[in-house]
């Protein structure tokens, strides 16, 4: 397959027009054109229907173009890799769940670049299950995860355990509710593929208590929002204690106890079986499973 009409199929469903796509591209609309027919006569299948609204992606379409963003994906991860070996360049590229990632990893990142200034470090904070697809795309090369994933390419190790804590700031809320209270709680919750999510679901269902048995009023994609949202009274969730200790401690926040039930979170630090850890990438790991990463 060849890669130059890959690209230029991507961009053009990018971009949604060809004329936008031939200018980011730096070519003519004839010859975008001819590179997307080129591409559909080796594939033998029809990509793109066009029209005056743009462009849309056939069936066959939408599943060359999931391919070609990982295709294109590792052609940039090759090339950048072999740049970095030309000129000795160490990047550390970290991808991390956002219960650690938002909060507790900046603190360790600062800590760790103190002593090794010449590695630069990237971090791109998803939810557990978009951190497994950036590692397994070669988007990231170490992986903090919150929940324990089963996954054949990946290799994880547990770096820690934290308390996940059901908070809120109402003041009219009890201190202590059975689990039957618990269901009918105003709780915010976090996203689908969120290993928050799947930590709190997973140990309800030992008490064969369901998602749809609890009053989720909405759910929000990052801890901050969620914070943000329980300390302003919108509604009450279950938080990683690491990540509120300040609010705990200065009564913004307080924790509300479930009978019979303890929630902990169990953090992995991962990478996959194929990718070769590089000195620099092992030292990080060796530092985060050390005391000295300074969580905050």
């Amino acid at each position: 397959m060849n890669l130059q009409y890959l690209k230029a199929f991507y961009v053009t469903v990018k971009a949604n027009s060809i004329s936008k796509a031939a200018k980011i591209l730096h070519l003519t609309q004839p010859g975008l054109s001819m590179q997307i027919q080129s591409l559909e006569k080796e594939l033998g299948v029809s990509l793109l229907n066009r029209s005056n609204k743009g462009v849309e992606l056939t069936e066959a379409g939408r599943v060359v173009f999931d391919y070609a963003t990982t295709i294109l994906s590792l052609q940039d991860n090759i090339e950048r890799d072999l740049e970095n070996l030309k000129t000795d360049k160490k990047h550390l590229l970290l991808g991390a769940c956002k219960a650690i990632g938002e909060y507790a990893l900046p603190c360790s990142i600062y800590v760790y670049k103190q002593n090794n200034k010449d590695i630069d470090i990237n971090l791109e904070i998803s939810n557990t299950e978009q951190v497994v697809e950036n590692l397994i795309s070669k988007t990231v090369n170490i992986g903090i995860l919150h929940g324990k994933v089963d996954n054949p390419e990946i290799i994880i190790q547990k770096i820690t355990t934290d308390r996940l804590l059901l908070v809120t700031s109402l003041p009219l809320v009890k201190n202590k509710v059975n689990l039957n209270e618990l269901t009918r709680l105003p709780l915010i919750f976090r996203e689908k593929g969120s290993g928050t999510r799947k930590t709190i679901l997973n140990s309800l269902k030992k008490h064969n208590i369901k998602y749809d048995d609890l009053n989720i009023i909405y759910e929000l994609n990052s801890m901050e929002a969620i914070k943000t949202s329980v300390i302003s009274g919108k509604g009450i969730s279950f938080i990683p204690e690491l990540t509120i200790k300040r609010e705990l401690k200065d009564g913004i926040l307080k924790a509300i106890e479930i009978e019979n039930l303890e929630i902990l979170s169990e953090f992995y630090i991962s990478y996959t079986k194929d990718h070769a850890l590089t000195p620099y990438e092992k030292d990080f790991i060796k530092f985060i499973n050390s005391s000295k990463r300074g969580f905050c």
